[in-house]
């Protein structure tokens, strides 16, 4: 079986970038991580991933004179490692659309909310004052605008009477472990494609459709 190389940019402690490491590791997964890439050289996925044996580059974004040079940069760092796709993982850089075009359709990011609901910042914090029952976890390809793009997975969380902003993210942060490894899995057999800007999935979603609108 041909495995998809992946690079995986973080700027923390890539607790989802563990999440697909794990995945990474069954022999029937069908990618493999070329490279773990972080913006700051104590990001504490670093360590994560050398300790999975995992190569790894710091892209210092505070190095360089601009965005588009630092980028520049990133990208440089993703095609000596041979990476196909790439997943955010805790990436706290806004990406301009010269970075996000030449990765178009090839760059996935996962963000803490039911998008189109509550992209940005504070997202756990938002939905209990809107008062939702249920919130949750997109993974979706990458666009110039913050937090669009289309939606390859979601996972659903209940939200609980008595929930704080931490407990609810501890929720939907178990779901993100879960979706995003699925997500990247569709992609990466070349079951997941991008049509008008809508993601079509061929065949069944791995036998854990659940994961798509998990009930626990």
């Amino acid at each position: 079986m041909s495995r998809r190389k992946v690079g995986i940019l973080i700027s923390g402690r890539g607790s989802n970038m563990q999440a697909l490491l794990d995945a990474c590791a069954a022999p029937d997964y069908p990618a493999e991580i070329a490279l773990v890439a972080a913006n700051r050289a104590d990001a504490a996925g670093l360590e994560r991933a050398r300790d999975a044996g995992i190569a790894t580059q710091v892209v210092p974004h505070r190095d360089f004179p601009d965005r588009q040079s630092f980028e520049v940069a990133l990208d440089a760092a993703l095609r000596d490692a041979d990476a196909e796709l790439v997943c955010n993982a805790g990436f706290m850089r806004i990406l301009t659309p010269w970075f996000v075009e030449r990765w178009h359709d090839r760059q996935l990011n996962i963000h803490p909310s039911l998008l189109p609901a509550f992209p940005g910042l504070h997202t756990h914090e938002r939905a209990l004052a809107a008062g939702v029952r249920f919130t949750g976890c997109t993974v979706h390809f990458v666009r110039a605008e913050m937090d669009a793009g289309p939606i390859v997975a979601q996972a659903a969380v209940p939200v609980l009477a008595g929930d704080d902003a931490d407990r609810l993210a501890a929720r939907v942060l178990a779901a993100e472990h879960r979706i995003y490894p699925l997500a990247l899995r569709l992609v990466a057999e070349g079951r997941a494609r991008v049509a008008d800007e809508r993601v079509l999935i061929d065949g069944p979603a791995c036998g854990e459709a659940a994961l798509l609108n998990p009930t626990d």
